[in-house]
């Protein structure tokens, strides 16, 4: 088997020492064979890296690394051109200050080709590199990598940073459009998605490929492909954790596939996926290199929690101004934590949800950290007990559970009291793995939580400062139960009543509605 190449980026390491490569020169090939000016945005660890590195050395004309590959009979290996290859992620910009670094760069670009620029200023620099290059050896191919990090590095508390950045590359960028004559192709990565009015506000010609399903698996592992290239690791997993091929697959599947852009075709997160094959466990592997602290923060201030099922139009994914004022839910599809489940074509709206489990667990467990203010790995506890006590209606133990988790509240959230428990409550149940459905339509009302297990389905009703009786003679009253006479399941109707004066659950009403 071929080595795992967790951390790699660099299409030239991969080849040269034997990692393995995931042969994505298909794909490639229908991009650079016809040029054009593309940009692609995709969350952090896909591959957006290797693939500028794959391109770089393509048009470098680097054949004997694309030995076997799809591409190698296919590709005209006699005509080369220049690449200019801009990886922000390298440039030291947080000390030396984003200016700096990009004039440092163009600088030594123009010195490796042996080219002396004669402009003082970055941008007329930077025109100067391309125009002079071109001239010199072919039409250039320009590739950005990670054009949006020295904005995203200071979204949050820095914005005033994000948004002076952001003019400098406006500027940087505004070269692009008439050095069209320099240009072969332009291809610009990114894990956010700014309007063009804040960055690219001259390049109009500029084709975003991020959601197009041509386009749609140029990053992250198909089924196909992690069967066919990861055949070997698979049969040694399946060997090492004592599960069956069948049933391996199917996990991994649950664990870190589901990504899409389109809501046809799915993927599974590279990073993860090698990770997984390395350790031989199942873990948080994505989640955990870059914990969300600005996103939780922001879903904190919003109060949003329940993201699954989401149903919204085209124009949700459009981009957005740099400012404080940042649309949670874009940006949590754009950065990965969101994806598209399903598109309806006739009511042209798209299903979002969380991908696969890493991520819904990974992010349940921070919201529930951040809200009821325990530490990551300190909710797994409560959750434990309170699936022991839905699935053996041990409901003085569901009771001490809940209350274990509200008595972390901070006090100032109590403002919206209702809205703040309601949130708590859905995360939390979200939390236990459980199906849970919350604030639920039905013919006659709407129920706050529908929990269902595989022999038992419960209707949970909240009141705060009110009495559980009457929770439970709202279940009741308003059929919230009546959908599933028919599942041969046990029906269990829940009322909680929240004391804000105590401070916790002071009263339970249960009643069998229906028992199999």
């Amino acid at each position: 088997m071929q080595n795992l190449p967790i951390g790699i980026q660099d299409f030239s390491k991969i080849r040269k020492e034997g990692y393995l490569y995931v042969d994505k020169t298909p794909l490639i090939h229908q991009l650079a064979s016809q040029g054009g000016y593309y940009f692609l945005s995709r969350p952090r660890r896909f591959g957006k890296s290797l693939l500028v590195s794959t391109m770089k050395e393509l048009f470098s004309g680097n054949r004997e690394l694309f030995k076997g590959l799809w591409i190698e009979e296919r590709w005209d290996w006699e005509k080369t051109n220049p690449v200019i290859h801009i990886p922000f992620a390298s440039l030291d910009y947080k000390v030396n200050g984003l200016y700096v670094e990009l004039q440092k760069y163009i600088q030594a670009v123009a010195h490796s080709h042996g080219i002396s620029l004669q402009d003082d200023s970055l941008k007329n620099q930077f025109e100067e590199l391309l125009r002079k290059l071109a001239q010199a050896k072919g039409q250039v191919a320009l590739l950005i990598d990670e054009y949006d990090k020295p904005i995203i590095d200071y979204l949050g508390k820095e914005i005033a940073q994000a948004q002076e950045n952001q003019q400098i590359l406006k500027n940087f960028y505004s070269v692009i459009k008439d050095s069209d004559p320099w240009l072969r192709m332009v291809f610009i990565t990114g894990v956010s998605k700014f309007s063009r009015v804040s960055i690219f506000s001259d390049l109009n010609n500029l084709n975003d490929i991020t959601m197009s399903p041509r386009h749609s698996t140029l990053l992250g592992y198909t089924q196909e492909e992690l069967e066919h290239f990861f055949a070997g690791h698979l049969r040694n997993f399946s060997e090492e954790t004592g599960m069956s091929g069948e049933e391996a697959l199917a996990k991994i599947k649950n664990w870190y596939n589901g990504y899409s852009w389109d809501g046809r075709n799915f993927v599974y997160n590279p990073f993860s996926i090698l990770l997984l094959f390395y350790n031989g466990a199942f873990s948080n592997y994505w989640f955990k290199t870059a914990t969300p602290t600005f996103l939780i923060d922001l879903i904190k201030e919003k109060q949003y929690y329940d993201f699954e099922g989401m149903e919204v139009g085209e124009s949700f994914f459009e981009a957005f101004q740099i400012s404080a004022d940042i649309p949670v839910g874009t940006l949590l599809f754009q950065t990965g934590y969101l994806t598209i489940k399903k598109y309806d074509p006739e009511s042209e709206l798209y299903t979002l949800a969380y991908p696969n489990r890493e991520v819904k667990k990974s992010m349940l467990e921070y919201l529930l950290g951040a809200f009821a203010k325990l530490e990551p790995g300190f909710g797994n506890k409560p959750v434990q007990d309170a699936r022991r006590a839905l699935q053996t209606e041990d409901f003085e133990l569901l009771k001490d559970t809940l209350n274990r988790i509200l008595y972390n509240l901070p006090h100032q959230l109590y403002e919206d009291k209702e809205r703040v428990y309601h949130l708590l409550i859905h995360i939390f149940f979200d939390y236990i793995g459980i199906d849970i459905h919350s604030e639920v339509n039905t013919a006659r009302g709407r129920a706050d939580v529908l929990v269902e297990l595989d022999d038992k389905v419960y209707a949970i009703e909240f009141k705060i400062d009110q009495s559980a009786e009457e929770a439970l003679k709202q279940i009741k009253e308003r059929g919230y139960l009546d959908k599933y006479r028919s599942s041969g399941k046990k029906l269990i109707a829940l009322g909680i009543n929240f004391s804000t004066e105590k401070r916790e659950v002071d009263e339970f009403a249960v009643e069998v509605v229906s028992s199999v």
